[in-house]
């Protein structure tokens, strides 16, 4: 895969499908590689007629790291209720996925994002309106503080500690436990599958302190209900209704705060991306994407 220079960072990127073909931009959440964003489901978008691009976000995989930034200390921030001192915000990121843009040439796109992805692609069709066709966000929030929370599993696998044992076998265990606990429960994931894409994560790019640094970035971005009123893409916020750490209320929330939002809820959707869904989400992104509000 190419890297490229973008907003001062080096960024791992993957491109499928024609150039000339209109981009779908692809922007993954806290700590998950590019290639969270499947194979066949961006082969699906690019029959569907688009180019789509997928990348490591800063910190991950194999895109520049902030390391000599240290790690913020999380948890006494959330004990004591103090703010978080972080090295770079979502709207940073936001802007390293408009760099990408830019070093690829490339003056708009439809922007889709998962989870803190999709926090970081409300930023960026808030920010940058003139780069942005469409937006879908997956599985993710507005911040407003007062929507539920997410279940104790589920933010015991986000943010329980990595085993004592740090050998490859135990972290991709741990991994799995994680992914597990919050996938959806009517289109599991093939075991062996999901296996073999935690080890292969863990070989390119295991890198616990620059998930820390994302989380702190998320944490600290604060409620975005004000900027979500400002976007004027066509909208489409995608959510599955079992999701136990980022509630479908929270998706909700996101539509109800973006001028003429189309929410869809999938049934028996948690917080993933099942490969049984590709042609669910693939329908979903490409009819957006070619709204007549265009």
């Amino acid at each position: 895969m190419p890297q490229i220079t973008a907003n001062h960072l080096q960024i791992e990127y993957e491109s499928f499908g024609t150039p000339s073909a209109p981009a779908i931009l692809l922007i993954m959440g806290l700590g998950a590689q590019l290639s969270r964003w499947h194979k066949e489901f961006c082969e699906a978008l690019v029959e569907r007629g688009f180019r789509v691009l997928r990348f490591d976000n800063r910190d991950c995989g194999l895109s520049s790291k902030f390391d000599a930034a240290g790690v913020p200390d999380i948890g006494q921030a959330l004990r004591t209720g103090t703010a978080l001192s972080v090295p770079y915000t979502l709207t940073d990121m936001a802007a390293d996925s408009v760099g990408l843009l830019d070093a690829l040439t490339i003056e708009k796109a439809h922007i889709v994002g998962a989870s803190m992805g999709g926090a970081i692609a409300q930023i960026l069709a808030a920010r940058y309106p003139q780069r942005t066709l469409s937006l879908t966000c997956i599985m993710t929030t507005s911040s407003n503080p007062e929507l539920p929370p997410p279940t104790r599993e589920a933010s015991q696998a986000l943010l329980a500690p990595l085993p004592a044992t740090r050998d490859k076998e135990s972290l991709v265990e741990d991994a799995l436990k994680r992914q597990l606990a919050v996938a959806s429960p009517d289109f599991p994931s093939c075991p062996q599958r999901l296996r073999e894409v935690l080890v292969d994560e863990h070989e390119r790019g295991f890198h616990p302190r620059g998930v820390a640094r994302q989380l702190a970035a998320f944490l600290a971005s604060g409620d975005r209900r004000p900027l979500l009123q400002t976007i004027k893409a066509p909208t489409l916020v995608l959510h599955g209704s079992d999701d136990p750490l980022i509630p479908v209320a929270c998706g909700h929330d996101v539509a109800a705060h973006i001028p003429g939002a189309r929410m869809q809820v999938i049934e028996g959707m948690a917080h993933d991306l099942p490969l049984a869904l590709t042609e669910v989400f693939a329908d979903a992104i490409a009819a957006i994407a070619r709204s007549p509000e265009r």
